[in-house]
Parts: C-alpha cells; sequence; structure tokens
C-alpha cells in the first residue's frame, strides 16, 4: 500500500470526495484505487473562514510500483510502513524468579502487559488501590476537603495521567510505533476507535477507569498478578562483579520482603518518599528541569471563537485547543502546559498541607471553561541547592505556600488575570467561575513565585492575548499552584535500560524522567519490559 500525507479538504467534504482526492493526487483514474483507509486525520484552521481537513491515507492501487516510481519525487507519498507489533522474547520455560513492575500508571501498566504476553507472568505492585476506590478516594478531595495521601491523582491504578484530560499524543521519536500498540491496546480494552485515526486524540477520566480494569483483567488472564495497598520502602542490594551493585529483593511496607532480580520501576512524578529512599541506598539520582507556574482559566466559548472564529461549533471541530510558547527577555520560556478544552481545573496534592492543581477533562469536553497549565521553565541552578532531590524541596515550599495562602482545607489561591498584571491582589474573583474544587479564594499570587517567574509571565500574557483574543482579559483566571509538570529529577539508567550503579533495577517512565504523558509513558514501558526480557532470557542462556 502507499502512504500519502498532507491530502487536504474543505471543512464540510462529501464523503464521495476523500476518495476522489486520492485518485488524483496519485494520478490514476478512481476505478484503480482498490481500497483504502485512514491513518490519521487532523484540521487546519489557520485560515478561520476555511478550514481544511488534513489527512494521512493508506491506499492500494493497481500497479502500485509503478505509480511509486513516477511519484517517486513527492515527499508526500511513500510506501506504508509495518506497524505490526512483535514480541523480542519468550519466556524460558522454568523461571527462577518472577519480574516486578512498581507502579500501576502507564508506563507500569505497558510493561507489565508485554511482560505478560511474552510469559514472563509479572507481579505487579501499587502502593494505591484500584482503580474504582481510588476515584472515590479523590472525589473525598475534591468534595469533602479529605486527603488520602495513598489513593488521589497521583497514586493508585492508571497512575496521574487517569485524572487528566486523558491525551494520547506526542512528540517523541517513535520509529518501531510503539505508540500504535498502546493506542491498539486501549481500543482493544474499550476506547473509541477514532483514536487509532485522530492527530490528537483523547479519552477522559471516565472511560480511562473502565480500559485500566480491562487491561488488568487481560494481565490477570495471561498470568501477572496484581498487588494493590503494597508500598515498597526499601530496597536490598548486594556487591555486583563489576563494581555496581545487584537488586536482590524489595522490602514492603506490610513488612514482607520480596525477592526480584529484576524491578521495572514505574512510580510516576509525585513518589517523594520512593526518590528519598533510593537516594539513602545509593542509587545514581541527579536533578533535571521541570516547569512550575500557575493554572489559567478562560470560557471555552472565548476560544473556541479565537480559534476557530466563524467555525465555532462545529461538530467536527470540537473544542478548541492551543499550544503558546514565549521566550521572555530574562532568558525565562513560559508556555501553555496540558492544555484541557471543556474541562476542569483539579486538586492534585498528595501530601497533606500542601495544594497542587491541575487539569482535567471528560471524553465529551463540555464543560464551561478550557484550562491549562501557564508554566515557566526552571533548571536544577534554580533549585535550593545542589542536592539530586533539591527540586522536591522546591515543590513541597511552593505546594505549602499555596495551601497557607489558599486558606487551608485545600481550597486553591486564584487571581484574575487584570489583578495579577496590574500587581495588585484579587479581592473578589470575575465572569470566568472557578472550577476548582474545594475552592478558590482570591488572593495574590505573586508571592508564591520566584520573582523571574512572575515576571516572565507578566511579559508573556500579552504576548499570547495577541495570539489568543482575550487570552490576558482581565476576567480570565489564575489558580495556583502548579508543581507537578514532569519529574524534577531522573533516576538515570544506560543503553540497557537498567540503573547505572544497581543492575536489575530497570529504570522507567515520568517518575525516572523518561516519559511525559500517557502515550510516551506507554511507549517507554514496552521498551523497558522488552529490556527486562531480554536480560532475563541472557541469563537463562548463561545459565
Amino acid at each position: 500500500m502507499l502512504r500519502i500525507s498532507e491530502l487536504k479538504l474543505p471543512l464540510d467534504h462529501a464523503p464521495e470526495a476523500l476518495p476522489a482526492a486520492i485518485a488524483r493526487r496519485l494520478g490514476v483514474d478512481p476505478t484503480e484505487l482498490v481500497r483504502w483507509s485512514v491513518w490519521k486525520r487532523a484540521h487546519d484552521a489557520r485560515k478561520k473562514a476555511a478550514i481544511l481537513k488534513v489527512y494521512i491515507v493508506d491506499a492500494e492501487v493497481k500497479g502500485e510500483a509503478a505509480v511509486l516510481k513516477r511519484l517517486a519525487g513527492d515527499p508526500h507519498i511513500r510506501p506504508t510502513p509495518d506497524t505490526a507489533y512483535r514480541h523480542v522474547a519468550a519466556a524460558p520455560p522454568a523461571l527462577p524468579r518472577r519480574p516486578v513492575v512498581v507502579g500501576a500508571g502507564p508506563c507500569g501498566l505497558f510493561a507489565g502487559l508485554v511482560l505478560a504476553e511474552m510469559g514472563f507472568r509479572p507481579i505487579i505492585l501499587d502502593r494505591g488501590k484500584v482503580v474504582r476506590e481510588r476515584t472515590r478516594d479523590t472525589w473525598g478531595l475534591w468534595r469533602r476537603s479529605e486527603l488520602n495521601p495513598e489513593s488521589n491523582v497521583q497514586f493508585g491504578e492508571g497512575g496521574a495521567g487517569t485524572f487528566s484530560d486523558g491525551k494520547l499524543y506526542s512528540q517523541i521519536k517513535d520509529p518501531r510505533f510503539l505508540g500504535r500498540k498502546v493506542l491498539t491496546e486501549f481500543v482493544a480494552a474499550g476506547a473509541p476507535p477514532e483514536i487509532l485515526t485522530e492527530a490528537h486524540p483523547h479519552i477522559g477520566t471516565f472511560r480511562l477507569v473502565t480500559m485500566v480494569e480491562s487491561l488488568r483483567a487481560r494481565i490477570e488472564t495471561l498470568g501477572g498478578e496484581y498487588r494493590f495497598q503494597h508500598r515498597v520502602t526499601g530496597v536490598e542490594l548486594s556487591p555486583a562483579g563489576d563494581g555496581a551493585r545487584r537488586l536482590r529483593g524489595l522490602h514492603l511496607h506490610t513488612g514482607e520482603f520480596l525477592e526480584a532480580d529484576q524491578v521495572v520501576l514505574a512510580v510516576g512524578h509525585s513518589a517523594r518518599d520512593t526518590f528519598e529512599m533510593l537516594h539513602g541506598h545509593g542509587v545514581h539520582i541527579e536533578a533535571k528541569p521541570f516547569s512550575i507556574g500557575f493554572r489559567i482559566e478562560h470560557p471555552q466559548s472565548w476560544i473556541d471563537r479565537a480559534l476557530f472564529g466563524p467555525c465555532a461549533g462545529h461538530p467536527d471541530l470540537g473544542a478548541a485547543a492551543y499550544s503558546l510558547s514565549h521566550h521572555a527577555a530574562n532568558g525565562r520560556t513560559v508556555y501553555s502546559f496540558c492544555m484541557c478544552p471543556g474541562g476542569t481545573v483539579v486538586a492534585a496534592t498528595s501530601e497533606p498541607g500542601r495544594v497542587v492543581t491541575n487539569g482535567m477533562s471528560q471524553y465529551s469536553r463540555n464543560e464551561r471553561n478550557a484550562n491549562s497549565g501557564f508554566v515557566v521553565g526552571i533548571t536544577p541552578a534554580d533549585y535550593p541547592d545542589g542536592h539530586p532531590l533539591a527540586g522536591i524541596e522546591l515543590q513541597r515550599r511552593l505546594e505549602s505556600a499555596a495551601y497557607v495562602a489558599g486558606g487551608g482545607g485545600y481550597h486553591a489561591p486564584g487571581q484574575t488575570v487584570g489583578d495579577f498584571l496590574a500587581g495588585r491582589a484579587s479581592t473578589a474573583l470575575g465572569e470566568v467561575v472557578p472550577s476548582y474544587r474545594p475552592g478558590v479564594r482570591p488572593t495574590d499570587l505573586a508571592p508564591l513565585m520566584p520573582d523571574y517567574v512572575i515576571e516572565a509571565m507578566r511579559e508573556a500574557l500579552p504576548v499570547f492575548g495577541r495570539r489568543i483574543p482575550r487570552y490576558d482579559d482581565p476576567e480570565a483566571l489564575l489558580t495556583g499552584v502548579e508543581t507537578r509538570t514532569s519529574s524534577p529529577l531522573r533516576i538515570t539508567r544506560g543503553a540497557d535500560f537498567q540503573s547505572l550503579n544497581v543492575r536489575g533495577l530497570f529504570p522507567a517512565g515520568e517518575g525516572a524522567g523518561y516519559a511525559g504523558g500517557i502515550l510516551s509513558a506507554g511507549v517507554d514501558g514496552i521498551k523497558v519490559a522488552e529490556a527486562v526480557a531480554r536480560a532475563i532470557v541472557g541469563q537463562a542462556a548463561a545459565a
């Protein structure tokens, strides 16, 4: 088959226009088109009065080799690549010890799934609860200001991505099409089939819950085993012949010791006590950049009109999303993060006495407001000291200050954009009704962030307002603080995906600093599972 990209048609084109356009692009008679399918679909809204649909399609035509030779100079016509996933190994008949996966978020989920498919019967540990119990605990914080430190937005089956927009796209390089494996498994678990063809697919929280349950059942059917409410409190290490150390097992908060030769560490970006424990055992960890800031909310109708013009509300377009970035005069980069069309700002803390914000949307994206992170990049040079965990110290300081500024009870501090730009505290909120629960307290957000962050934000807001009209509207709302954009550290690994100084420990996903979002975390989980499988098979062959 041939893959054709950059095939553009009017927003309201007739169904028969697409095969006609395929034949026209290939320079063949429509009768020579044997079959075709859409690989990806997006829209081009640069001209708001004439929005286009943009397709990537796969087509089979008669005389394909001749057509491809004739169009060899066209960069948008190539042979369709093979996107099938193939396992790299199979479990040996006798496993001395089963591999262990720590964490049941997207990374741990796909590490566990691929290991199970290869016959390794992984044990999956998670400190939190099964997804439905976790959902009830999370609503307890949002509705009653009751935090469960072990079962919340950050901890539990499904990981932090469960309470998000459920975005399933990434800019990672993916020459093996592992992202397709992730999306295909999601569809098999109940996700809408269009996530396979939409350029910017999303699922939403409610659908993610049932999908996570379905994938868990499949892993268990394949011989995998889940153990919820099992928090890792220590690692057992022994000297290795190459000067490093070797993993021998895990100590659990239940008092149990679980022998393990291979452990996938997929704990997520908020497992601060786990990071402290690993550092205490001498596991190599280094600080890395991340971003801090606030959540910004606008009525979704403002964003739709700004980006889609007269086509706003068109059923094929849905709620408009944006991506913005500005390099400020002080050298800082300000950008939108985790944009949630038609969504809500949610309480995302995992520690008592701290306030953290995040964004969430359902599949319908039909809530009143749009929200996104409005954040500034920082580096280890900005942290309190040179300690590998100094980024965590900074996060905690900002989150504690936000809790105090919000007045306690996990209320969040908020400020209108007009007051923020004018440098005055908000005493009341305006047209934009905050979606954050338990609630928002008007105040001054500037003292909650370093001066260089506030300076860069105040410069960026009018710039963004010129790109998206009303983005810097005085009535728009800022809510603080956003500190969990990514992990502030990296548990560095080598080419074999193992820790630099602990053999058998496989750092993975967002918490280890190797992913950012559901799709990239799932892809990293697959890669690490393959590395674990190779290590086990290699050991078995050596024995």
